[in-house]
């Protein structure tokens, strides 16, 4: 009897070393493979193996989870194929040379916590599809050239706490979506061609920690909601065309003490006031 326990968690043992992620799953990431130039990567997947041996691909309950190629020499138009990962929680391809558009079919990934793509040569816009990743953590499309205006089903997903869509070339206002994101901690939309103005509805932002606007078209005056953010510990929403009186608690806070850009493009610090006094503007550059 001894011996036919062992037997049986041996079978066991080895029957579980063999199992494998589905068809699907699996010609999904030969596609992927393929597409990337997967031979020419910094850590190449051998495809005769099984799939949880491949880098930067975790396995769980045969079905693959999570997928972190970041940094590993991906080049290439980015693969629809991914889209049919749909158990994924993880998708990060940070720093490679990925380019093409964003597929729509990015947003069959339901189970997604994590999606990062920033640093690649991304174009186009960003599809609206992501607005039903509702699971989505932690959102980082930073550093491509994505154009377009920000979609405003982002909004929807109100587990988000990192949304860092920063140095693309964005463009329009913030949707009014944004500011029902309540989990967010760290919003950057810094360095594109954002404009219009920044809604007092920012305070509803009540666990945002770091905010970074700079170097956009914003206009209009900064909303003093800002200071009900009792939790933010960096800010810069300086570069823009923001204009009126501000506080000293938030001069303090932007990297730059809210410098702007006037109509005459100086660049200028906008004026403090106090419960005594308001500071006149200070030039930072001379108007000549």
């Amino acid at each position: 009897m001894k011996t036919l326990s062992t037997i049986a968690l041996f079978l066991f043992a080895s029957v579980s070393m063999m199992a494998d992620v589905s068809t699907s799953e699996k010609e999904a990431l030969i596609k992927l493979y393929n597409q990337t130039g997967g031979s020419q990567w910094t850590k190449s997947w051998d495809l005769k193996k099984s799939v949880a041996t491949w880098y930067g691909v975790k396995v769980k309950n045969d079905k693959v989870v999570e997928l972190n190629l970041s940094d590993n020499n991906l080049v290439g138009v980015f693969p629809e194929a991914v889209g049919n990962l749909t158990n994924l929680v993880k998708l990060n391809f940070f720093k490679n040379e990925l380019s093409g558009v964003i597929p729509a079919n990015i947003g069959n990934l339901k189970e997604l916590r994590l999606l990062n793509l920033s640093f690649n040569m991304l174009s186009g816009k960003i599809p609206y599809s992501i607005g039903s990743l509702t699971k989505l953590h932690s959102l980082e499309l930073a550093m491509n050239s994505l154009s377009g205006k920000l979609p405003s089903e982002i909004g929807k997903l109100d587990k988000l706490t990192t949304l860092a869509l920063y140095n693309n070339a964005l463009e329009g206002s913030i949707p009014n979506s944004f500011y029902q994101m309540k989990s967010l901690k760290t919003l950057l939309l810094n360095s594109n061609n954002l404009s219009g103005k920044l809604d007092k509805a920012i305070g509803n932002l009540e666990f945002l920690q770091h905010l970074s606007l700079f170097d956009n078209n914003f206009e209009g005056q900064v909303p003093y909601e800002l200071e009900k953010l009792l939790g933010l510990k960096e800010m810069n929403i300086s570069y823009n065309n923001f204009d009126g009186f501000v506080s000293r608690k938030l001069v303090a806070l932007d990297t730059l003490n809210l410098t702007m850009i006037n109509t005459r493009g100086v660049a200028v610090a906008l004026p403090v006031k106090s419960r005594e006094i308001a500071v006149p503007n200070t030039a930072i550059a001379a108007e000549d």
